[in-house]
Parts: structure tokens; C-alpha cells; sequence
């Protein structure tokens, strides 16, 4: 039976103040990962992601398949499949030029990448989300999953974070699908 890369992950808003607070408790205190910078298109369908990312920090690319919207429970399966960096802008072109029935956001994204008392928490900021965190682990089972979600709600408690719900993540996404086709569409 083979083994799936089901990430079960949670995200929280912060102010910069928070962000400041906690990147600094992080790197005090847990495993740094390092930069992980990105310049990501997101296709957006009714009910999964697909990404095309450029890792500017790890100078890497790859095509994401998320098999969930955010949204729409904590867990999603992914299929990742790894391009040459310097495709990364030509292969997104191609996803577009399929018309395929997704709204199409391009984005950069300053991150960086912790792992805190087993739950891996990446900080960081967007133009669209501003600051914010994703706190996440990978299991291989869906049995798995009752125990990755009560651990990183220990964690998150313990730091004070707040997760989002499904609906307030289905609101905020909405809200900046509705910005970016709104400023898209301006310029």
C-alpha cells in the first residue's frame, strides 16, 4: 500500500508585532529551517489548488496538486512534481493558456521555516494574507490525522496563536480572490 504525503496544517493571522514576537521566540527556541522565499501561481478550482512555485530561496520549482481547498478541513493529500526553476514562469503560461475553469492569482511570498517541538511552523508574509503563520504536520495515514491535529492545537495554544476555522479561511480567501480579480482587472 503506498505511503501518501497528507499534510495536516492550520493557519493563524498575526500583527507585525505578533510576527516580530514570534519568529524571534523560534529562533530561540526551535529548529530553524531557513528562508524559504517563493513566487507562487496559484490556480484555484471549486475543490483543490494547483501551484506553480518558484523557491527563490532554494533557487527550485515545482508543480503542486493540493487535493483540497483551503477551507475545507485541516488535512489535504499533495502531489508534488519537482521543474527546473528556470521553467517555472513558462510552465504557469501553459496552465493559462489550458483555460482551464480556475481563477489564476500570482504572488510572492518572504518565508521562513521552523520546526517547534515536532510541528513544523512556517512564518511568514504575503501581500494578499500579511503576516501569518502555518502550522503543519505530514502523516503518511489518514489515521494519523486525530493526532497531528490535536498536537499542533497543543502547540499553538502554548504560543498563544489562535487557528482559523474553515469559515473564517473560506471568507478571507474569498475576500482576496474577489481583491486580486478586482485589481487584475484595474491594471
Amino acid at each position: 500500500m503506498e505511503t501518501k504525503n497528507i499534510e495536516v496544517e492550520f493557519r493563524t493571522l498575526l500583527t507585525e508585532g505578533q510576527y516580530l514576537s514570534l519568529m524571534d521566540f523560534l529562533l530561540k527556541n526551535g529548529e530553524d529551517l531557513g528562508e524559504d522565499d517563493k513566487d507562487t501561481y496559484f490556480f484555484i478550482f471549486q475543490d483543490k489548488l494547483l501551484k506553480v512555485v518558484n523557491n527563490l530561496s532554494k533557487k527550485s520549482g515545482k508543480i503542486v496538486l493540493k487535493l483540497n481547498k483551503l477551507g475545507k478541513g485541516s488535512d489535504f493529500e499533495e502531489i508534488e512534481i519537482p521543474i527546473v526553476q528556470d521553467q517555472v514562469d513558462r510552465t504557469a503560461k501553459l496552465f493559462e493558456l489550458l483555460n482551464l475553469p480556475a481563477q489564476i492569482i500570482h504572488n510572492g511570498q518572504k518565508r521562513r521555516n521552523f520546526v517547534y517541538q515536532g510541528v513544523e511552523i512556517a512564518m511568514k508574509y504575503s501581500d494578499d494574507w500579511g503576516y501569518h503563520a502555518e502550522l503543519e504536520i505530514v502523516i503518511g495515514e489518514p489515521k494519523e490525522k486525530e493526532a497531528a491535529v490535536i498536537r499542533i492545537e497543543e502547540i499553538s495554544k502554548k504560543l498563544g496563536l489562535k487557528l482559523m476555522t474553515d469559515e473564517e479561511i473560506i471568507e478571507f480567501t474569498q475576500r482576496i480572490e474577489a481583491d486580486y480579480g478586482k485589481r487584475k482587472n484595474q491594471g
